[in-house]
């Protein structure tokens, strides 16, 4: 089923607060923050719904409908972020970074030369914000050029020490499997945000991905010590503890096989 049933403004019913929730403000501003606060846990879904309510408040709020474009993005619903972004740049034609979400959308979803187009163009409209560069190396990544590695440089010198933005290209190196530039990446972020758990996670993956089982064990139970109650760093060292074991009893065969 479509999400433009779900992110289309609601009618307002369910906007009945009870007497006891009335003292917080629960406003445009409000919303935004809390969109923001989803991205940054990596709860996409919750940020879909958070940057929707704002548009409730506020339809003209750009931000919220390139905010819409870039979580589905992230959730892998490509085609439905294309669609969402058309939607939007009726509204907001010139709007840069709702522009560079649609470049991403439309690489991903293979459209290479529609992705540059709308790449050239978020610059064209003096996009000169690190989500615009992390998108323009994103749609450099989809069609395998290197130039894209220029894009991250210049993303995270406009964003000098911004965990956010390293996380980011992080997940986007990662997404293209280049995972030892996407482990420096993520490093990187986690020096800058210790406390983040979700970066420690994300960095387990990376090591993982290239074989250091050893570092991404540690990862792994740092991120569950941030936070006891995910399940995703229980899952990450379940699936750690299962690949030794095999590793184990494979040892073990070949030693019997060569007595």
């Amino acid at each position: 089923m479509s999400r433009f049933i779900n992110l289309e403004f609601a009618d307002g019913s369910d906007n009945q607060l009870q007497p006891e929730q009335k003292a917080l403000v629960k406003d445009e501003a409000y919303y935004l923050a809390e969109a923001r606060t989803a991205f940054e846990n990596g709860n996409f879904e919750q940020g879909l719904r958070f940057y929707s309510k704002v548009l409730e408040y506020n339809p003209k709020n750009a931000a919220a409908w390139t905010g819409q474009v870039r979580m589905l993005v992230e959730l892998g619903e490509f085609r439905e972020a294309k669609l969402w972004a058309d939607k939007a740049l009726e509204r907001f034609p010139n709007e840069p970074e709702l522009l560079a979400a649609k470049a991403v959308a439309l690489g991903r979803s293979g459209d290479l030369q529609g992705a540059l187009a709308f790449s050239d163009a978020s610059i064209e409209e003096r996009g000169d914000t690190p989500y615009v560069w992390l998108a323009r190396g994103d749609v450099l990544l989809a069609r395998a050029e290197p130039r894209a590695d220029y894009c991250f440089e210049k993303a995270l010198l406009l964003a000098p020490r911004d965990w956010f933005i390293a996380w980011l290209a992080a997940r986007i190196r990662f997404y293209y499997e280049q995972f030892v530039l996407s482990l420096k990446l993520i490093q990187q972020a986690v020096e800058l945000n210790p406390g983040n758990f979700l970066l420690w996670l994300e960095q387990g993956h990376c090591q993982q991905a290239i074989g250091l089982v050893g570092a991404a064990e540690i990862s792994f139970t740092q991120a569950r010590q941030l936070n006891p109650r995910s399940e995703e760093a229980d899952h990450a060292l379940f699936r750690i503890s299962q690949a030794g074991l095999l590793a184990r009893l494979r040892g073990k065969l070949r030693e019997l096989f060569k007595r």
